[in-house]
Order: C-alpha cells, then sequence, then structure tokens
C-alpha cells in the first residue's frame, strides 16, 4: 500500500502558477483552490496541515481584502494549520498583519519555487511536532493536572485553568459560576494556590449552610456582649483570611441586609464586629462562586447591582461534566486511587463494563456524583475490578451510549455534526453538503443512513 502524502492545499488565482506549484511539490499530494469559496471547501473536505495562500484573490486580485478573509477564516476553522501567506500588494504591511491574524509565515512575490518549497516543509514539520505534543498531553497522567490537583483533559476546562492562572496574581474580585458539584471550591483552592497569597489563609464558608440570623457574625465576628450567647470576642471568616484568600460560595443567599454591609466592606476594605465601634483593616482577595442566576435576581431585587459587580471583576463559567468529553473516566480512575488506598486495597482499577458505564453517563451531579458513586463501589466491590453494578448504573444506561467501538462513535458524531449543519443552512442541502466538505450524493446517503430530515 502506498504511503499518503501530506496535503498541501495551495489558494492561488493564477493558473499558471497553479499548474508550476503543483509540480513542484511531488512530495505533497497539493489541492488547488482559486478563491474563498473553494479554499474553505477544500480546507474542510481536505484538512491540510500546511495552506499557501495568495492574498490577491477574486473579486480583489489588485488588494488583499478577500485573501485576508480566508486567513481569517481558516484560522477560525483550524487555528493549527500554518498558513503561508504571498503577496506583492504592500509586502510590509501585509506581512504584519498577516502575522498578527495567526499565519505561519509570509513569502513576497514574485514566487521563488526552492524557497517557498523550504518554508512549506518546515511549516510541515513543525506541524508534525505540535500534533504530537498534543496527543502526548492527551494521555492520562500528570500532563492531566492543572492547579496543582485538578484533573483534566478537556479544552474547555483547561481554559478555565489558564484563566485563573492569568489573574492569580493580581488583587481583582473573582466570580466563579457553575452547576452543582462543578469544583468551584476547588478551583478557589487552586487560584488561592497560584497566587501570591498562597501563604495566607484560604478561608471557605458557603453562605447558603447558614442559619441566616448567624451569617452576619460568622462573615464579620463579634464582640462580646454583643448578643445573647456572645461569650467571647470572636473573629469573622472576613477577619480570619486577612493576608489570604476569603470563598464565599453560594454567595447569592446572602441576603440583602448582609449584602450592604458585605458592600460596603469590599469599598472601605475595613469591618466593624457585630457589638465593635472599632473599625478594623482587611487585606483580602474575594473570591466567590454560585449555581444561580444572579442576573435574574438582580431583575428581581433580590440581589444588589452594585454588589455583583464588585464581587464579578472577573467572571469565570465552569463547564458540567457532560460538557468535558473524557473527563469522567479520568477523574474517576484518580477517585479510585485514592478511595481504593484508603479503603481498599485490593480493588486495583475498572471492568470494561463500568468504564463504558462512566463514559456514558451523563453525570447531572457532575464532579461530586462522580466521588460519590465511586467511594461507595470501591466499599463495596467483591473482587479487584470495580464493575458498572457497584456504580449502581447498569440499569441507567442504553444500549447506544454503551457504543464504545470507533464505528458506534463515529455515529454519534456524525449524527450530531449534520443536524449542526443543517439547522445553520436552514435545510438547504447544497449549503449543508458544503459546510460539511461532501457531496449532495454522500450527504443523501448518510441522511438515509441516519434517519435524518433535512
Amino acid at each position: 500500500m502506498a504511503e499518503q502524502l501530506p496535503k498541501l492545499l495551495v489558494v492561488e488565482d493564477d493558473e499558471g502558477l497553479q499548474a508550476q506549484l503543483k509540480w513542484a511539490y511531488d512530495d505533497f499530494e497539493v489541492v488547488i483552490a482559486g478563491n474563498r469559496e473553494a479554499a474553505l471547501a477544500a480546507l474542510r473536505a481536505e484538512e491540510p496541515a500546511v495552506v499557501t495562500l495568495d492574498l490577491g484573490l477574486p473579486p480583489d486580485p489588485d488588494g488583499t481584502t478577500e485573501g485576508f478573509a480566508v486567513l481569517d477564516a481558516i484560522m477560525a476553522l483550524k487555528p493549527d494549520t500554518k498558513v503561508i501567506v504571498a503577496s506583492g500588494h504592500g509586502a510590509r504591511e501585509s506581512a504584519l498583519q498577516a502575522i498578527e491574524r495567526g499565519a505561519y509565515d509570509f513569502y513576497q512575490k514574485p514566487v521563488d519555487i526552492e524557497t517557498l518549497g523550504l518554508i512549506v516543509r518546515r511549516a510541515y514539520n513543525l506541524h508534525a511536532i505540535e500534533e504530537e505534543n498534543r496527543r502526548l498531553a492527551a494521555r492520562v497522567g500528570d500532563d492531566n493536572r492543572v492547579l496543582g490537583t485538578l484533573i483534566t483533559a478537556a479544552p474547555e476546562m483547561a481554559k478555565v485553568a489558564r484563566t485563573i492562572e492569568r489573574v492569580a496574581n493580581t488583587n481583582v474580585s473573582v466570580m466563579l459560576l457553575g452547576a452543582s458539584g462543578t469544583g468551584k471550591e476547588l478551583l478557589a483552592r487552586g487560584l488561592h494556590d497560584a497566587s501570591d497569597r498562597k501563604s495566607g489563609a484560604f478561608v471557605a464558608i458557603n453562605c447558603a449552610a447558614i442559619p441566616e440570623n448567624l451569617l452576619e457574625s460568622e462573615l464579620f465576628g463579634h464582640e462580646k456582649g454583643a448578643f445573647t450567647g456572645a461569650v467571647k470576642t470572636t473573629e469573622g471568616k472576613i477577619e480570619q483570611a486577612n493576608g489570604g484568600t476569603l470563598f464565599l460560595d453560594e454567595v447569592g443567599d446572602i441576603p440583602l441586609p448582609l449584602q450592604v454591609k458585605l458592600l460596603r466592606f469590599l469599598q472601605e476594605r475595613s469591618i466593624e464586629r457585630i457589638g465593635g465601634r472599632q473599625p478594623i483593616h482587611v487585606d483580602t482577595r474575594i473570591v466567590c462562586a454560585t449555581h444561580q442566576d444572579l442576573e435574574a435576581m438582580i431583575a428581581e431585587g433580590r440581589f444588589r447591582e452594585d454588589l455583583f459587580y464588585r464581587l464579578a471583576e472577573i467572571v469565570v463559567k465552569i463547564p458540567t461534566l457532560a460538557e468535558r468529553p473524557g473527563d469522567a473516566t479520568l477523574v474517576a480512575k484518580a477517585f479510585l486511587q485514592r478511595f481504593a488506598r484508603e479503603m481498599n486495597p485490593q480493588v486495583k482499577g475498572f471492568a470494561p463494563d463500568a468504564l463504558a458505564a462512566i463514559d456514558g453517563w451523563n453525570w447531572p451531579g457532575n464532579v461530586r456524583e462522580l466521588e460519590n458513586r465511586v467511594k461507595r463501589a470501591v466499599i463495596m466491590a467483591e473482587g479487584k475490578l470495580v464493575s458498572a453494578e457497584d456504580l449502581d448504573l447498569v440499569e441507567k444506561l442504553d444500549e447506544e451510549s454503551l457504543a464504545l467501538n470507533l464505528k458506534g462513535a463515529r455515529e454519534q458524531a456524525d449524527r450530531k455534526v449534520i443536524r449542526h449543519a443543517l439547522a445553520r443552512s436552514e435545510g438547504n442541502i447544497s449549503s449543508t453538503a458544503k459546510m460539511l466538505g461532501i457531496s449532495r450524493p454522500t450527504l443523501y446517503d448518510l441522511l438515509k443512513q441516519y434517519d435524518l430530515h433535512a
């Protein structure tokens, strides 16, 4: 079987130069496109690692507008593509603009085939190295740990971790938004540990778990004799976090009168204990979290808008476990290792049906539900491998969710992408086929195969 050649997309409207470039690169499978529509169709269909792009394309052959539009589209659709831009129009300005917009390199016309060939081969080699690095980074292990303890291989969660790392050494207030069980406190602690306040205290308080009449004392502290039962002066959580980080979990449950007092602290950075008269300066970083829709609560008058903007200088939205493909099995393996070491050393791993069940379940309770199920399964397991029955997931999964073979996974992915494309093209078959990079007959076959309708 002949070795498959790497693909090179040449976006060029000059037919003579098209033929010359196709002839010159005999160690590549060269695909030619003469305009934006053809270029993007080829990008979708062929997924080339490297693209050479002439900026002077119709309908603007004497300018660069159309060429830059193609570059922007390639970067949006497949940002890891190495795009080499060639142009004779305002070379220096075009070069700088192309690099700023994501191009790998720039080459000024007239084209020297040998020199351009060196640039193309260097770009392909770099792409191959980066692809290998991405593959290695996806392996299970320490590479899947971010912020010290957070385990993920999902780009969605890695993006969250990068955001937290970038803001860690600032003093801005951070609000973590996400469903219950998504790991908001773990991320808050990770932010603290990544900051220059890590030597100070990390103090957490769940505002929903403390009765309203006690929450003020918990946050601000009280002086001796301030109320019945106040037999000694007590520091509140805010004061305890001086020099460190205060994590306010479920901040949406703070009652309105206490919201006013919290806002005053954020403005003045000083507090008064209940029953006290002396202002106490406190230097603490505020991180808060909630699963509630605070903007809706503001509209209903249940949460102060001025407090929201004080707390939400940076907002980080945390994806659910179902929105983090592959993470459930990664996190489950880490939980199993920990609980087996502590509670049942004979357990060594998951049985195949357990891994299928973990990957197929949608985890409405997120990481907290996963942790609880794995902990119970490790305790109850009678053999060396935890089964789907141990996880109590056997009856919860249908046949489709257990399709772990490549054919089944591809069918599920195909259905999802085709439905998205049909929706975006409003059911137009020709537009859908172009968007998917396939022919109309192929699309009709897929629609029939998967029982989908335009």
